[in-house]
């Protein structure tokens, strides 16, 4: 029986357990091919068999940088951790000034691209990385060697023999990948997580998901280089799941419908991006469709879990769901039963409203630093309460200190940041880690985020503001795209907002009201500042007095990762939005 103790074991529990045709399934050239269990763990072997013929020893860095999720992705990340190296895996969209950084700071021997913006951005660099010996392509690339040649290498079986020695040599507590945290601040910090740390955060999160072994189907296509989508691509295996890779996330909607998913993860930027799609198209309707699906909707938002609406509301969303979020269902495939959300708090409106549909979003909370997952939601047996990240799985334990502060210990905590004890020192006290979260339990035991700890401010009248809480809020307006509040040592709190400026030119168009065509001319109009001051004023009333946006600045820049106002993983880089927008901080408080 195969016990699993280290990440390359979870190919071959799933061969003696389900051994399925289509464990990890890519879209090439407008088909899904299929690679089975069994040649999933053949072509993982002829990657390692090929590294130990070309010298890659114990503890050597391999790095992976894909622009897509994918199965060369999971062949080659097993391949590497078989002979005892190490994965390093990259974002694709950080900049050439940081891939130079982790590669040099990880050491990195050779490096798996997979196209051609990749390979450019890697070659602009390479000779700034002496220890970087050779770079392969997913995708076929003039010049570029193929990963299919370490296939053709490892044809030769001769070294099977040494794989296997060197799979016995790996243990659970060995390092297994080093993930560098993108960060809103400074240069990037190098996570170490053991097979342990991983392993244990699969089986222990494992109970929260309700999977029908062997028969789910699961399309993915967040962010692998991510420890979230990363570890959940483990869990998938270790449940028998079959996992379709999503093309792009332009994409998303095809390979929904093509591929039909049981589950997918998803971050809370996505989901607000669904629902204002199928908002917009609800304002679309006429009469009493338009009617029925507002009706809908306000019976969705008002959605709490177990019947606790009592049984006319229950009578109303049996309706509901026949009429109008059937029809949401089948927009999503029409069997996605479930989907996870992580890396950012999920807005309580749309836990309510997608859990009436019946496609409930849990909701977890975890970071880099606990291999993810700290705690999670489970529709099951009243394990899930809408506003909060669920109970804290087994054999993690998580205790709040004194100033509010979030601190974690278990085996899911990392082994360190690689190459810098002073910081590892600075957050692992005690065994436990200090997540710079602010959180607090309920009476039944679900954790609840407040904010993050280092984002806090005081204004200058003492008074605690917690950003996070307000900016959330203050997303739920169609016409706020982004938003950042601001107003450390100031007399109030104000923000800096990206409008929505796609929904903004449709709600021009339908009140007739010129606004120009550029982001600067819209961002100036007056109509425009009136109408979304209004918004503001009605969120505005969720908060105290002290609390309220008093002031705000419109700013026509679209905020992206490539333009360094987000990081990989969509969080706000605070530090460098305000060093972009720092004559609007001095307009609002001069």
């Amino acid at each position: 029986m195969v016990s699993i103790t280290r990440l390359f074991d979870f190919p071959y529990y799933q061969q003696e357990n389900f051994n399925i045709s289509d464990a990890l399934v890519t879209k090439q050239d407008g088909k899904w091919i299929k690679t089975s269990t069994e040649e999933y763990i053949a072509k993982a072997n002829a990657i390692s068999r090929a590294l130990v013929q070309m010298g890659v020893q114990k503890n050597d860095k391999i790095a992976i940088i894909s622009t897509n999720n994918r199965t060369e992705w999971n062949i080659v990340d097993i391949g590497i951790l078989q002979t005892g190296a190490q994965t390093i895996p990259i974002y694709p969209t950080i900049s050439e000034e940081d891939y130079e950084y982790i590669l040099n700071h990880s050491e990195s021997m050779y490096c798996f691209v997979s196209d051609e913006e990749v390979l450019r951005k890697v070659n602009a660099i390479k000779s700034k990385v002496p220890t970087l010996k050779q770079v392969y392509s997913f995708n076929p690339i003039e010049g570029c060697k193929h990963w299919s040649e370490l296939l053709e290498l490892g044809q030769d079986k001769n070294n099977q023999n040494e794989v296997e020695a060197r799979k016995n040599q790996v243990t659970s507590d060995d390092l297994a990948t080093i993930i560098y945290t993108s960060g809103t601040t400074g240069r990037p910090k190098g996570v170490m997580l053991s097979h342990r740390n991983i392993v244990s955060n699969v089986i222990n999160s494992a109970p929260r998901i309700p999977f029908e072994k062997g028969k789910s189907r699961a399309l993915s296509f967040l962010p692998v280089c991510h420890i979230f989508e990363r570890m959940i691509l483990y869990l998938y295996q270790y449940y028998g799941v079959s996992i379709y890779f999503g093309e792009s996330i332009d994409k998303i909607s095809d390979n929904i419908k093509e591929v039909k998913p049981n589950v997918m993860s998803a971050v809370p930027r996505l989901l607000e991006k669904v629902y204002d799609s199928i908002y917009a198209k609800g304002t679309q309707l006429t009469g009493i469709k338009k009617k029925l699906f507002f009706w809908a909707i306000d019976l969705g938002l008002r959605y709490e879990p177990y019947g606790a609406n009592g049984a006319w509301y229950k009578f109303q969303l049996k309706i509901a769901r026949k009429l109008i979020f059937s029809k949401w269902k089948e927009g999503l495939g029409g069997n996605l039963d479930l989907m996870v959300s992580g890396s950012a708090a999920l807005q309580t409106r749309l836990a309510r409203v997608f859990a009436a549909a019946e496609i409930p979003v849990m909701e977890g909370y975890g970071l880099t630093e606990t291999s993810p997952v700290i705690s999670v939601n489970d529709m099951r047996n009243y394990g899930f309460r809408v506003g909060t990240v669920g109970k804290v799985i087994d054999g993690v334990t998580v205790k709040i200190a004194e100033d509010g502060e979030i601190l974690c210990k278990g085996p899911n905590v990392m082994m360190g940041y690689y190459k810098d004890e002073k910081l590892t020192e600075e957050v692992l006290i005690d065994n436990y880690f200090h997540t710079g979260d602010i959180g607090e339990f309920d009476s039944d035991g679900f954790l609840r985020i407040t904010d993050r700890k280092k984002e806090m401010f005081k204004t200058s009248g003492g008074k605690y503001i917690a950003p996070q809480l307000i900016e959330n809020t203050m997303k739920q307006s169609r016409f706020i795209e982004q938003i950042m509040v601001i107003g450390d040592g100031q007399k109030m709190p104000a923000a800096f907002i990206q409008p929505n400026f796609d929904f903004i030119k449709e709600w021009a168009k339908l009140h007739k009201i010129a606004i120009g065509t550029t982001n600067e001319e819209i961002v100036a109009n007056l109509k425009v500042i009136e109408r979304i001051q209004e918004e503001v004023d009605k969120l505005n009333e969720k908060f105290g007095n002290w609390e309220k946006i008093k002031r705000f600045e419109l700013t026509p820049d679209v905020w992206s990762i490539e333009a360094g106002h987000l990081t990989p993983t969509l969080k706000l880089k605070r530090k460098i939005v305000m060093e972009k927008y720092l004559d609007l901080f001095h307009k609002i408080y001069s």
